[in-house]
């Protein structure tokens, strides 16, 4: 939707439309430091959806790119109209209203809409002066009344600008989902040429690197002008989570780490601009170096979206970041949620009704280790690297005896899909779970096709069930029989217009821990042979993330 010119939407909506814009014309006719350039250039997009409302967003930014982080806006109060319908055609508007651009929160408008139908669509504009935005589809979920039978899902991650085009999102909006869950690396802080792809940067970063506010405005605002991400953002409600690059590569938050006066000030920055350009709710809001992102969703009695920070609250990480044989991993007083984050996760479980809790995240749940003589290799900065704090997590689910658990999870720049286990060490633990890992939309440059059973990593982890080094994204199908996962991956991004296809799907039945294999598609020879050739070079590239 977000493809729709603005002189075909204006078309589109005929008198309604037509009423609406002599009205934003009136009142600029009044008012003089109005922009006269389209001020939409970043374009909608809506959120955090509950049974009677969702969250509605924009940003006026007719100059996006300015260095000033101001998209050339200027610095006075700007009000914006917006509305809500029933339909495309704005023939049946049921909510309306104007909402104050405050430069000091770079001229975003989050609009919480409550009173509304569950369980069906509605769609939303906005208008400043006679300059209308794209039109995007928000979506209610179902009440706890209600229930609600059935739910899609895309979940992304990890969208590295110069790496390559957004293709994967362009095919995320094309299959319309009920709800968009994104898990991180949103954007990326370097700046250009510094993190290069195998197969090249196609484009360049705006800007030095993100440390400032100015220049976390800027990035957002680069990232927001692609029309594929545009497209993806107007086709259906985010519910969103940050990771490291929106702040800095590896950054950790908790006890142990570096709290000087410059790291707080960039940590206050980034989590200023990541409020200003995401679909958030007040409760959001930052206060001072912190913001909260840890909350539930809940769609009916169907599924609760339990999601997490893992970057705000965790220790340091013990032995370093990369392959570590860390036996401090181990340490009970470690953790990857902070206390609070945790207890709030297994008191949720505690209390969950759902049918499916899903836990969004961003980096690997399950155990992945590299077995080198006496030696155990784990990325440290994964939940491997916090070994008590995942039994602590764990261990909650299972004693609230939660129904289906399943973890979501972003970060590694592939697909994967794995068993959840409570102990990876024993050969016969039973199944207590699955984690659906989705690959990234660009970042690491084109992919290559993966044969799952060349790598030596699945054999010593039996409990991984899958791999694949493409990008793309996950379309999870959530109903009362099972979840059922899409692994989707397009076969290049260093040039626009690839073709989405469908590399493998796996269930998750009710009531049955661990994954079953729906379906294969068998590598490509070319793909085959690479792998085959590059084995060990392979199992230590996909780890680190």
């Amino acid at each position: 939707m977000s493809s729709v010119s603005r002189r075909s939407f204006v078309v589109s909506g005929g008198a309604v439309v037509g009423s609406w814009i002599a009205g934003g014309a009136a009142e600029a006719s009044r008012r003089r430091r109005t922009p006269t350039a389209f001020p939409f250039t970043l374009g909608v997009a809506s959120g955090d959806p509950a049974a009677d409302g969702f969250v509605i967003w924009t940003r006026l930014a007719p100059t996006p790119l300015e260095e000033d982080g101001r998209g050339g806006m200027p610095s006075v109060v700007v009000p914006v109209s917006w509305q809500v319908a029933e339909d495309e055609r704005f023939a049946a508007v049921v909510r309306e209203g104007v909402v104050m651009a405050d430069p000091a929160w770079a001229h975003s408008v989050h609009v919480e809409l409550d009173g509304l139908a569950p369980n069906r669509d509605y769609w939303y504009r906005f208008k400043e002066g006679t300059h209308v935005s794209p039109v995007g589809r928000g979506r209610t979920s179902p009440s706890a009344q209600e229930g609600g039978d059935v739910l899609s899902v895309a979940v992304t991650s990890c969208a590295q600008f110069e790496h390559g085009y957004f293709t994967a999102y362009r095919a995320l909006a094309d299959e319309r989902p009920d709800l968009v869950l994104h898990l991180g690396d949103y954007i990326y802080e370097y700046p250009k040429g510094t993190y290069v792809a195998g197969s090249g940067n196609v484009r360049d970063h705006a800007g030095t690197e993100t440390v400032t506010l100015a220049g976390y405005r800027q990035r957002y605002a680069q990232y927001r002008t692609d029309p594929d991400l545009q497209a993806a953002h107007a086709a259906a409600p985010w519910v969103v989570a940050w990771d490291d690059h929106e702040v800095d590569n590896n950054w950790a938050g908790g006890e142990g780490t570096n709290q000087s006066e410059k790291r707080l000030a960039r940590r206050a920055a980034a989590a200023r601009a990541y409020y200003e350009n995401m679909p958030l709710r007040r409760a959001a809001l930052p206060d001072g170096t912190g913001i909260q992102i840890y909350r539930r969703i809940r769609w009916g009695t169907l599924a609760t979206f339990h999601m997490l920070d893992t970057r705000q609250y965790r220790h340091a990480m013990a032995c370093g970041n990369g392959l570590k044989d860390c036996p401090e991993a181990a340490d009970p007083a470690r953790t990857i949620l902070g206390q609070e984050q945790e207890r709030w996760l297994i008191d949720g479980f505690q209390s969950s009704r759902a049918q499916w809790d899903l836990i969004g995240q961003q980096v690997f749940f399950a155990s992945r280790t590299i077995t080198a003589g006496s030696a155990h290799l784990t990325n440290q900065n994964t939940w491997d690297g916090y070994l008590a704090s995942r039994q602590r997590v764990t261990r909650g689910w299972i004693d609230a005896g939660v129904r289906n658990a399943v973890v979501l999870t972003g970060s590694a720049h592939s697909h994967w899909a794995a068993d959840l286990k409570l102990d990876y060490l024993a050969p016969n633990a039973p199944t207590v779970g699955a984690e659906l890992v989705t690959s990234s939309i660009t970042s690491r440059g084109d992919g290559l096709d993966s044969d799952p059973r060349a790598l030596p990593l699945l054999v010593g982890n039996p409990h991984l069930r899958f791999y694949n080094d493409q990008r793309g994204y996950v379309m999870a199908r959530v109903d009362r029989a099972a979840v059922t996962a899409s692994f989707q991956v397009v076969p290049y991004v260093s040039t626009p217009g690839a073709a989405v296809r469908t590399r493998a799907v796996f269930a998750i039945d009710d009531g049955v821990p661990g994954l079953r294999q729906v379906y294969l598609r068998p590598v490509d020879s070319a793909s085959a042979a690479r792998v085959a050739g590059e084995r060990e070079l392979l199992e230590r590239e996909v780890l680190p993330d």
